[in-house]
């Protein structure tokens, strides 16, 4: 099969800003060790919303410090079988409050460009856009990309600080990528990237599944993906009640993004898988078991889901990109897992017609 990875990053240290997450970790980015020393302490005394943001910033350096975005493609090919494909997301991170990285999304997406057209790469690299309407009210950066150099998707990240119903968006983005058949990834989970002066609450409010269901509504042939199933910490506490940490009322993002695939009311809503199964002994029981029943909702979810690993953001986890991909093959069968990583993705592209959607 031709897998297609839906889900992963190359953008290097010249594209995050300097002072993220915090001016003082500054000096510390020549040193990978100590900033993963300094991420433990936190896991240690119980900050963990600083340890993940820590750890995330020792993946950044470590895996970011080159200066091509194809030396980081290069380490994530290694891991899958040579006609691979990889959906590339890249980041708007000038926008979020922690200050200008040294090269602009402009360049970021160059870059890009030049990797889907090179010899090397072309037939694997399947570069998406991305956005911060702040930044970029009218989406001029986001269409050049799409109409000049033929980009395949849109990446939005609205933890960064951004509702996914703002107005610009509304306005210069869905309307156009629904016409087109442009598919959208977007972040959803309660960890990740976070804007510095956005509050966790409003970051969740933003993020949350149910927070694209206006736009779904308005435009129902939009293919919206949620990215991360929900994410890990949501997967953790589906997976244990007794260690659920999630806010007090909160509704968990996991069973929230199975309620809507499932209730066929959002019929063009996807998810991927991307992150989570790096903790693949305590989740791989749960997704078999939600994707092998034979309820209606199963069959839904099995056609709204995509492959995807997050890579480079997986380099904190102790098993490699290879290491889940073959166990999933193994735990899900090669049937299931080929819907999941070459079927889906084909359709969710637009490159291949879909099933009939079951109703």
């Amino acid at each position: 099969m031709r897998i297609t990875n839906c889900h992963i990053h190359t953008f290097t240290q010249y594209h995050v800003p300097a002072n993220y997450p915090h001016w003082a970790l500054a000096p510390f980015k020549r040193y990978p060790r100590a900033i993963k020393r300094i991420a433990q302490g936190l896991d240690l005394i119980g900050q963990d919303a600083r340890a993940e943001r820590v750890h995330r910033l020792f993946a950044f350096t470590r895996e970011s410090d080159v200066r091509e975005q194809s030396a980081v493609l290069d380490n994530v090919m290694k891991h899958y079988p040579p006609d691979t494909r990889y959906v590339i997301l890249p980041m708007e991170m000038s926008g979020f409050g922690y200050g200008a990285p040294v090269e602009p999304l402009r360049q970021q997406h160059d870059q890009l460009a030049e990797l889907m057209h090179h010899p090397d790469y072309k037939d694997v690299a399947i570069p998406f856009a991305t956005i911060d309407p702040r930044v970029d009210p009218e989406a001029k950066e986001l269409w050049r990309v799409v109409d000049g150099y033929k980009f395949r998707g849109i990446k939005l990240y609205p933890r960064l600080g951004f509702s996914p119903q703002d107005e610009r968006l509304m306005r210069h983005v869905y309307p156009q990528a629904e016409e087109r058949g442009l598919p959208i990834m977007t972040h959803c989970s309660r960890g990740g990237v976070q804007g510095r002066f956005v509050a966790d609450y409003k970051a969740d409010e933003y993020t949350e599944p149910m927070a694209f269901a206006p736009v779904l509504k308005k435009h129902p042939k939009l293919q919206v993906c949620l990215a991360h199933f929900g994410g890990q910490r949501d997967w953790r506490a589906y997976a244990n009640p007794d260690l659920d940490d999630l806010p007090p009322g909160a509704e968990n993002w996991q069973v929230q993004i199975r309620r809507m695939i499932g209730s066929g009311e959002y019929p063009n809503l996807w998810t991927d898988i991307s992150y989570i199964m790096f903790e693949f002994a305590e989740f791989i029981p749960f997704l078999q078991l939600l994707l092998m029943g034979d309820d209606v909702r199963n069959e839904r979810l099995r056609q709204r889901i995509l492959f995807g690993s997050d890579f480079y953001m997986t380099r904190n986890e102790a098993l490699s990109e290879k290491g889940v991909c073959f166990r999933l093959r193994l735990a899900l069968g090669e049937d299931l897992f080929a819907r999941m990583a070459e079927e889906n993705p084909e359709v969710w592209l637009g490159e291949r017609a879909a099933r009939p959607y079951p109703t």
